[in-house]
């Protein structure tokens, strides 16, 4: 009986994370869209956007933390929930100071949430399918974050652009994790079918 709990509990898990992963793509490919119209035209637009982001990954992180057996079973996500909160405020702070540094804080950003995100993604990869693209997508965003930092006073296009790139590539593994997730549920249950 307890096997059966242990394995029902695991799929309401998954059916869970799946759905989660696809907001997270839903909300990326939204961002993007304005990041690539509106935010480069309206500056204050833009802004916003770049303040929104962080702080939609440390609303998402947080849900997720919960979710998945709260802030002591998920520190890499306590952590990047504090990371993230973090970088929105210094991003109100830069965009106010000196707004060519935005990319320096997104780039820290990258970095950081990048590595957590790599970490969570190892520790989820002996329970749930699709984790691969959450590894790749934690390395991929350390590595971006070092390019920000890399081209950070660079005279081309805004920062926006640039961030609006990364979270467009990171919509693509958070969508792929998701599909990778909903095809593991398709075959069990044919699998499953006299």
């Amino acid at each position: 009986m307890a096997t059966r709990l242990s394995e029902t509990t695991r799929l309401q898990d998954e059916l869970w994370l799946k759905y989660f992963y696809f907001t997270r793509a839903a909300f990326s490919v939204v961002w993007v869209a304005l990041a690539f119209t509106i935010g480069q035209q309206v500056t204050a637009i833009g802004a916003a956007l770049l303040i929104v982001y962080p702080l939609w990954d440390a609303l998402a992180n947080y849900v997720d933390m919960l979710r998945s057996g709260g802030m002591r079973g998920n520190s890499t996500q306590a952590f990047n929930v504090f990371v993230s909160s973090a970088i929105a405020i210094a991003v109100i702070v830069v965009l106010q100071v000196n707004a060519s540094s935005v990319l320096d804080v997104f780039g820290v950003w990258a970095v950081v949430s990048g590595l957590l995100q790599l970490a969570t993604a190892v520790r989820r990869r002996k329970v749930f399918g699709g984790q691969w693209a959450m590894i790749l997508s934690g390395g991929q965003s350390a590595l971006a974050g070092a390019f920000f930092i890399a081209q950070a006073y660079a005279s081309v296009p805004p920062a926006i652009v640039k961030v609006a790139g990364y979270a467009g590539v990171g919509a693509i593994y958070f969508l792929v994790s998701a599909l990778w997730l909903s095809v593991g549920q398709l075959r069990r249950k044919f699998a499953s079918m006299p």
